[in-house]
């Protein structure tokens, strides 16, 4: 038989009583539910948080096996947001999910976002008309959103508040042609570039077909790093870093970079290492070619 606080008895230290019953009552949503979103999931599950509105619309296949939460033989071929729901009921029975099977979509932002305290990013990173909009939905209406990026085998993650930066004031993706977003969203989640030096296949890399490497270890670190800046919004208490402040964890390399960067992509800083990103990805191109 589920019982709630015997299920989530061992949150009680690091929250209260009386956070678990919040954490209960809260509502967060989650789009995308691959490589990050269903370690999200799962996670915010356990955590005991038991209201979802989640949104998908692909299906496992091999080439998920390597890093996604649900990627087994067993659901080779089942969507996504059904493997990933029942994957959630079977932790809390009592759970509440808003499902939206199609994905997120520009006339479907409104219903998925109802009701919703948080909106945790699991977004394919390639896909940025519909994660602009959500994060400006987010924006607008004053939910607070993060979004935690898993790279080499760390995570880089950013907070956007109501009362501070928006996601399109950071990023500025209209300050440079089209094919150059891929790069100004790599550079602006990850200024420090801690990835960088262990790539040792960089034909793996090729931002014009939609393609990069991934880990396990940089899904499930963001799932932890996400989960906890959700709990803090949730809660309203611990420090939230929000944009333009920005913080990476490699733990290849032991390393971890807090950063700042006032005006976001248009920052000097950002600049240099926009430039210096368009030299190293041309290089990776020739190295490709040959």
């Amino acid at each position: 038989m589920f019982n709630y606080e015997e299920a989530f008895s061992r949150n009680i230290g690091w929250v209260t009583p009386d956070e678990q019953q919040r954490l209960r009552r809260s509502k967060v949503a989650i789009a995308g539910l691959g490589g990050v979103g269903g370690f999200h999931l799962l996670t915010l599950a356990r955590l005991g948080v038991s209201r979802f509105a989640i949104a998908d619309f692909d299906r496992f296949d091999l080439a998920n096996f390597n890093r996604q939460a649900g990627a087994m033989m067993s659901t080779c071929g089942e969507t996504k947001l059904d493997s990933l729901e029942r994957m959630a009921r079977d932790i809390n029975p009592e759970i509440e999910i808003t499902r939206f099977p199609e994905g997120l979509q520009p006339d479907n932002i409104d219903a998925f976002l109802q009701d919703v305290d948080v909106y945790v990013d699991g977004l394919d990173f390639f896909v940025f008309g519909i994660r602009r909009r959500i994060f400006a939905a987010c924006h607008e209406r004053g939910i607070p959103a993060t979004t935690a990026a898993p790279l080499g085998m760390g995570a880089a993650v950013l907070n956007f508040v109501p009362q501070g930066m928006s996601f399109d004031e950071y990023f500025c993706f209209d300050d440079g042609p089209e094919e150059e977003i891929p790069l100004r969203f790599m550079i602006g989640l990850s200024p420090a570039l801690l990835q960088r030096p262990y790539l040792v296949w960089p034909q793996a890399v090729n931002l014009a077909q939609r393609r990069g490497p991934s880990t396990v270890m940089a899904c499930m670190l963001c799932a932890g790093f996400a989960a906890t800046e959700a709990l803090k919004m949730l809660l309203k208490r611990g420090d939230v870093r929000a944009a333009p402040h920005g913080m990476q964890f490699d733990a290849y390399r032991n390393k971890v970079a807090y950063t700042w960067r006032p005006g976001g992509n248009r920052n000097l800083v950002q600049r240099f290492m926009l430039s210096f990103a368009r030299r190293q990805l041309k290089k990776m191109q020739q190295q490709a070619s040959a």
